[in-house]
């Protein structure tokens, strides 16, 4: 591994929280390993690891030396030929190779996760999908003057499409689809596909919101249920996010996304006599966004009225309100894909493409 290669998996100490996930992202192998300013190890740090820590103590501001395992398993560089036998002993997919100091000098990453591709087969089968798609996409005018928003390509498929494939590379097999504004469009583009899964409509007389239709699904379900917009795709991990809502005890678990914003000026920081104490150049602001994703247990559901315009949001107001316990699955910024409007829909449809380049 060559040195520019070798500094994407690589982070310091002091490093925080979201600058650790956005270094993870751009390595796209979920993990990091620690080192002080000599570039000895010091110990690991997964996506998972940043996640646990973030949903205990929702502070962005923490470093890597709080969150970091420091029980790492290394190699010496005169042992680097049995990294692959090591991998599969410890059941680990990356090892650092070390020099005689413990400085990294290589680390050997494993071709793929076959146990974890035979997880992510089936981590939903059963679990019913709710794809909200009834809304008029007034954001993203003209082009919904002609097509509905879950029928808008993203490259050569339509968003919609692409969130069935995501969900059902997962396992998932139980698809229900709300529709209202050019919804025979809609049924006319899917009644012509060939699908592995089975898709059902629950149609809306007049606009509900984002939960209120939800009522007019006349199943009992068993199992939570997952419920998401029709203009956005996640590219995270399916199963984990499950996994993490059944072990929680939430009522309610919202699929959250980091986001970073930058102020595009030089923010004054004033006292209370006018005098100003600090100027900082153009700050960057670091928030948990809402994705439009949920994990709802079935009896959440019963609390959506029938008949009346109501969001997911009142939804888990209305839960905290009674004490159900609701809570986040935080991801990284480039997991989450909007195409709720212009500029957002184009970083959609190019980082779609540079995916599959790859592939």
């Amino acid at each position: 591994m060559n040195y520019d290669r070798l500094q994407k998996y690589l982070g310091t100490k002091d490093m925080s929280a979201v600058e650790a996930m956005q270094k993870i992202d751009i390595n796209s192998k979920g993990i990091l390993y620690i080192v002080d300013e000599k570039g000895r190890l010091l110990g690991s740090l997964t996506d998972g690891d940043i996640r646990r820590w973030l949903i205990k103590t929702a502070n962005l501001n923490s470093r890597a030396s709080d969150m970091m395992y420091q029980d790492v398993r290394f190699l010496f560089q005169d042992d680097h030929k049995k990294a692959g036998n090591f991998m599969k002993k410890w059941e680990i997919n990356s090892v650092p190779i070390v020099d005689s100091d413990y400085r990294i000098v290589d680390i050997v990453i494993s071709a793929e996760d076959v146990a974890a591709e035979g997880e992510k087969d089936h981590a939903l089968k059963g679990i019913p999908i709710i794809i909200m798609a009834g809304g008029k996409g007034t954001r993203l005018y003209p082009y919904t003057k002609i097509l509905p928003k879950p029928l808008i390509p993203i490259g050569d498929v339509p968003i919609l499409e692409r969130i069935f494939q995501a969900f059902h590379e997962y396992g998932a097999d139980e698809f229900y689809l709300t529709v209202n504004y050019r919804k025979e469009m809609i049924r006319s583009y899917f009644r012509e596909q060939n699908f592995p899964y089975t898709l059902r409509y629950v149609e809306e007389d007049q606009p509900l919101g984002t939960a209120g239709s939800i009522r007019y699904i006349n199943e009992q379900f068993r199992k939570p249920v997952i419920v998401t917009n029709c203009d956005t795709l996640i590219e995270a991990d399916y199963a984990k996010m499950v996994e993490h809502h059944k072990d929680s005890g939430n009522g309610m678990t919202i699929i959250s996304s980091l986001k970073n914003t930058i102020i595009p000026y030089g923010v004054i920081h004033p006292r209370e006599d006018g005098i100003i104490s600090s100027i900082k150049e153009k700050p960057k602001l670091s928030y948990f966004i809402n994705t439009g994703m949920y994990i709802v247990n079935p009896e959440c559901l019963l609390e959506i009225p029938k008949g009346k315009f109501f969001h997911m949001t009142d939804l888990a107001n209305r839960l905290m309100e009674q004490g159900v316990q609701v809570g986040m699955y935080p991801i990284s910024e480039n997991s989450f894909l909007d195409m709720g409007e212009f500029e957002e829909m184009k970083k959609m449809e190019e980082r779609i493409s540079i995916r599959a380049e790859k592939k």
